[in-house]
């Protein structure tokens, strides 16, 4: 089995609604995902996915919340910018992309959110 990751950075406001503490007030962070692909077998270049490719899939994505009060972006006007729920949203935005450009050969394994240096959520299914 073959895996490639690739990081990406975005710096974005949000608050945490049914939270008390510090993280109920708005803030923000220099966050930085990380999303990693699976397959067991290389294209005819021996890649998985070019690494140009699997940034180009991941820039829509971190265009959309750079520098900007994520509780007022679809879907986190309803659902909570927590970096779990973030980390969710990056695999679901890269997963049918990266599926669809490799015709099912490559899916996404995971998504990791760092919302500092030291802490980070991770989605996978």
């Amino acid at each position: 089995m073959f895996e490639v990751t690739v990081q990406a950075g975005f710096s974005s406001g949000h608050f945490l609604r049914n939270y008390k503490g510090k993280c109920e007030n708005p803030h923000g962070h220099n966050y930085r995902v990380l999303v990693t692909l699976v397959g067991q077998d290389l294209d005819a270049s021996g890649l998985l996915l070019d690494f140009k490719d699997l940034k180009l899939v991941l820039r829509p994505t971190v265009e959309y919340l750079d520098h900007q009060m994520i509780n007022e972006l679809e879907p986190f006007d309803v659902v909570n910018p927590s970096a779990e729920n973030l980390a969710k949203y990056f695999f679901e935005k890269t997963s049918d992309h990266v599926k669809a450009m490799t015709d099912g050969r490559v899916r996404v394994k995971d998504c990791t959110l760092y919302e500092t240096d030291t802490s980070f959520a991770r989605y996978y299914e």
